[in-house]
């Protein structure tokens, strides 16, 4: 589906969504390709003050205004005091966001900072769709599908929290460069300084780490070491020291920590298993790299929606899941025991390939503009 609007007038969009990786990427990817459909917008993105969508959308060239806004804690929490006014105080704001920029649609793609301004838009009348990347919906999102007009789905059976009317199954928006790897390649080997003759597992728990898959393998490390297995190991901020002072320990080749992997796409063409948290984008990433995956779902989200989301996986015998409570003494045996089996590679990857989903990004851009002809 190609869609050529006029680009004579030109379209004002707003997209919010944020708080962490998984609703900040789609957000970008939705919007790079509207611009491919029509050069002729001006975006302005809307996202919570002092979460790391005030860094990255600056970042990639889009202006962003941030809302004073924070989730609202399932637990007891003296935080949960401020949530009414944060709510109300958002929901005023986002009317003088939209008051002043007059946007033709609005697009969600999770987080807090969405609610207040898709809410208002649809109040308004202004066409408004959200994205919604996970198996299990967000409380944000569930609330807006009442009042939004389309929402784009990346799992089957969504009917269980929107209205079935308005869902389009579309897949997760992802990143271009990830689009477009390589299966493997000598230059990602060098880029990491392994051995392209030895195996490579990446470690990946997610932007700012997972203290438990960064444990599991600092206590595996010379398990990996005698396996002569190549090791390209994201910490985080937090870990990245501790991981450093004990590969600099058992002094080998091929075992490296970063504390934060920029170049993610040449990490996926290096590693021959990868070990990832359970979120959407993710997954969704690793359906298009198709490679051999174990997954150590997040306990700390709401719903346990990774878990959820490492299922629908497994239930395809398209990767293997290790629960985060049993990583310190499963992770590194399920690594070394998917390494000697070719077959279960060979299963793994085969199936996790067939749940690829290309061009979402470009698919939901196209149904966003469809809304501006009704």
């Amino acid at each position: 589906m190609t869609h050529q609007i006029e680009n004579m007038k030109q379209l004002k969009i707003i997209i919010s969504g944020g708080g962490s990786g998984g609703h900040i990427f789609p957000a970008l990817a939705i919007a790079r390709s509207l611009k491919e459909i029509n050069n002729n917008i001006e975006f302005l993105f809307v996202g919570a003050k002092n979460k790391m969508e005030m860094e990255k959308v600056p970042n990639a060239g889009f202006k962003i205004k941030g809302l004073w806004i924070s989730g609202f804690q399932r637990r007891l929490t003296l935080k949960n005091i401020l949530f009414p006014l944060k709510l109300v105080h958002s929901i005023l704001f986002s009317f003088i966001i939209i008051n002043r920029f007059k946007p033709d649609l609005v697009i969600g793609t999770g987080g807090f900072a969405s609610g207040p301004i898709l809410y208002v838009a649809s109040k308004k009348n202004i066409p408004t769709l959200i994205q919604e990347q996970n198996s299990y919906a967000g409380i944000t999102n569930k609330i807006l599908s009442v009042h939004v007009d389309l929402i784009c789905v990346a799992y089957e059976n969504m009917h269980r929290f929107f209205p079935e009317d308005k869902i389009l199954l579309t897949g997760n928006p992802i990143r271009k460069n990830i689009l477009n790897h390589n299966s493997k390649t000598n230059d990602a080997a060098k880029f990491f300084n392994v051995d392209i003759e030895k195996s490579t597992i990446l470690v990946v728990g997610g932007s700012l780490g997972a203290k438990t898959i960064n444990t599991s393998i600092l206590n595996g490390l010379n398990i990996f070491k005698e396996n002569q297995i190549n090791l390209i190991w994201q910490t985080g901020k937090a870990f990245s020291s501790k991981a450093n002072n004990a590969i600099q320990e058992i002094n080998t080749h091929g075992i490296n920590t970063y504390s934060f992997i920029k170049d993610i796409d040449l990490a996926y063409q290096a590693a021959d298993i990868i070990i990832s948290r359970a979120g959407a984008i993710a997954i969704s990433e690793l359906c298009c790299i198709g490679k051999p995956v174990i997954l150590v779902p997040s306990p700390n989200v709401a719903e346990n929606h990774q878990f959820k989301n490492a299922q629908s996986l497994v239930n395809k015998n398209a990767a293997l899941l290790v629960n985060d409570v049993d990583a310190n003494d499963k992770l590194v045996s399920t690594i070394i025991n998917l390494y000697n089996d070719v077959q279960l590679k060979e299963l793994l990857s085969r199936n996790i390939k067939k749940m690829e989903v290309k061009e979402s990004s470009l698919v939901i851009a196209n149904h966003a503009l469809d809304l501006l002809k009704k």
